[in-house]
Formats: C-alpha cells, sequence, structure tokens
C-alpha cells in the first residue's frame, strides 16, 4: 500500500496552523467583540443621546450641567465619548428634563415622556375607540384599583 503525500502549506499561512488554534482564535475574535464592542457600542449611543437631549432642549453645557449638578467639563466628557454616563447621571437627566429613561438607554420610544395632559388626552381618546362593554370593563377595573389604593394607605399608616 503506497501513501500519498498530503502537500503541506507554506510555513506562516493560515492552513499551516492546527486547526485547533485557529479555533480557539476565532473564539477569542468573537469573546472580545461581545464583551467590549457591544459594550462600548451602547456607551457611546447613550452618550450621543445625552448630546442629543441638551440639543433639544436647547441649552448649553453649562446649563444642562447645573441642573444635574454635574461639572460641564464632566458633562462635555460624556458628550464627546470620553467619560461614561452612569446610572446616577442617567436617572437625573430623566428627572429633570422628562426624558424617557428606555430611550435614553436603548434609543427605544420617545425622547420625552409625555406630560400629564397630553397623556390624559390620549387616554380619553383610547377609552373613545373601544366598544362600550369595553369601556365598562375598564371603569370597573378602575374602581378594584382605588379600593386597592385605599387599602394599601390603611395597612401603611398601621
Amino acid at each position: 500500500m503506497v501513501r500519498k503525500k498530503i502537500p503541506q502549506a507554506p510555513v506562516g499561512t493560515v492552513s499551516s496552523y492546527p486547526r485547533k488554534k485557529i479555533e480557539l482564535a476565532e473564539t477569542f475574535i468573537c469573546m472580545y467583540y461581545d464583551k467590549v464592542m457591544k459594550h462600548d457600542s451602547i456607551v457611546l449611543t447613550i452618550n450621543r443621546r445625552i448630546k442629543q437631549v441638551r440639543e433639544a432642549l436647547k441649552l448649553s453645557q453649562v446649563q444642562f450641567s447645573r441642573v444635574i449638578s454635574l461639572s460641564s467639563g464632566y458633562l462635555a466628557g460624556v458628550e464627546v465619548e470620553k467619560r461614561k454616563a452612569n446610572d446616577r447621571i442617567i436617572k437625573l437627566i430623566c428627572s429633570s428634563f422628562n426624558v424617557n429613561e428606555t430611550w435614553l438607554k436603548t434609543g427605544v420610544g420617545e425622547m420625552f415622556n409625555l406630560d400629564p395632559d397630553e397623556e390624559f388626552t390620549k387616554l380619553v381618546s383610547l377609552y373613545k375607540e373601544l366598544d362600550p362593554k369595553y369601556q365598562d370593563y375598564i371603569l370597573k377595573q378602575i374602581d378594584l384599583l382605588l379600593i386597592m389604593q385605599d387599602q394599601d394607605k390603611l395597612r401603611n399608616r398601621i
């Protein structure tokens, strides 16, 4: 029996490396992307959205940073993506400027939360679109929720 000699790839080419090392390198690259690159892109996106909020409100960096008790230098660093926006900063921006936290973190939804008058108008509009039997159901559920709320208040006093 004559064995054929399998040609070897020249040293230094990808096919000359053992398959295990190539698989290990591919795994490392995928892990690096998942752990570092994806995380960094989320941070960068949040930073860009913070700048969008400030520009939408037509505020300077100094004005914006004063409201959220942050130095304007730190805010500038956030906006140019040299600094990370931590949860405290995100919460302060959302509460101070009525910004939708989901939008700020992920980009999903509207930039600003609806004000109470707009929410009420939307609620009435949606209610009017319902059939009368569903309108009755909604009213009964609201009554039950009010009873539960009163019970909670009584329990908290005791």
